[in-house]
């Protein structure tokens, strides 16, 4: 198993810190070349069939649900935050930089763990950060719910709604960002806003991505 210490040395020698182009104000450690870094952490474990590093990049659906963050900090500001499947933590730092009262990112992969962390190092700001699939329980008190392109395939989506759902039963705010997966519930949201994003052609095959802010009602 990685441990912590060699997770974020791991993420420091593969990644490069950088703005992504839809959010400048926020710094955060990106790779170049996923298929590379794919084979790089097969080859760190020691074995094949890893989950890519979703980690080392910052997708369309999160790099949108941040500049909306960013630019209505008041959804943030002075309330308790969840980021679900958090990833590189882009839209947990963005949060905390507007004034949240505290953030937790969540994620399964022990990289995200290192990324978050180095990521809200680099911005200077605090970020919990919970190790742990979470999708079976609730939002552990959160007043805002974020999701960034979380609805990527059947099965994720799936085990996702319903935890949203209840997050909203029980009084959270739930904002998600989608550019346009095949999974997404649309029938279930209100959009908010919407974006073009910049993103790398070899993830998306396209140079710019519709991405939507969207609201669970």
């Amino acid at each position: 198993m990685t441990t912590s210490r060699a997770a974020a040395e791991f993420v420091r020698a593969n990644t490069t810190v950088g703005a992504p182009p839809l959010v400048p104000e926020v710094r955060v450690h990106l790779a170049e070349d996923a298929i590379a870094l794919w084979e790089a952490t097969e080859r760190e474990c020691g074995r094949s069939g890893l989950p890519p590093p979703f980690w080392a990049f910052a997708w369309a659906g999160g790099q949108a649900l941040a500049r909306y963050v960013l630019d209505h900090p008041e959804l943030v500001r002075g309330r308790r935050v969840l980021d679900l499947a958090s990833g590189c933590g882009l839209v947990a730092v963005a949060a905390a930089l507007v004034g949240a009262a505290e953030v937790t990112a969540n994620d399964v992969d022990t990289w995200a763990e290192a990324a978050i962390g180095l990521n809200a190092e680099v911005n200077g700001v605090s970020v919990r950060v919970v190790l742990a699939d979470v999708l079976g329980g609730d939002a552990g008190g959160a007043q805002v719910v974020l999701a960034g392109d979380v609805f990527y395939d059947r099965a994720m989506a799936a085990r996702v709604l319903p935890f949203l759902e209840r997050a909203r039963a029980a009084g959270a705010e739930v904002v998600v960002g989608d550019p346009g997966r095949a999974h997404l519930p649309r029938d279930r949201f209100v959009e908010v806003a919407r974006y073009g994003v910049p993103v790398p052609r070899d993830l998306e095959g396209v140079d710019v991505k519709p991405t939507r802010v969207l609201r669970l009602p």
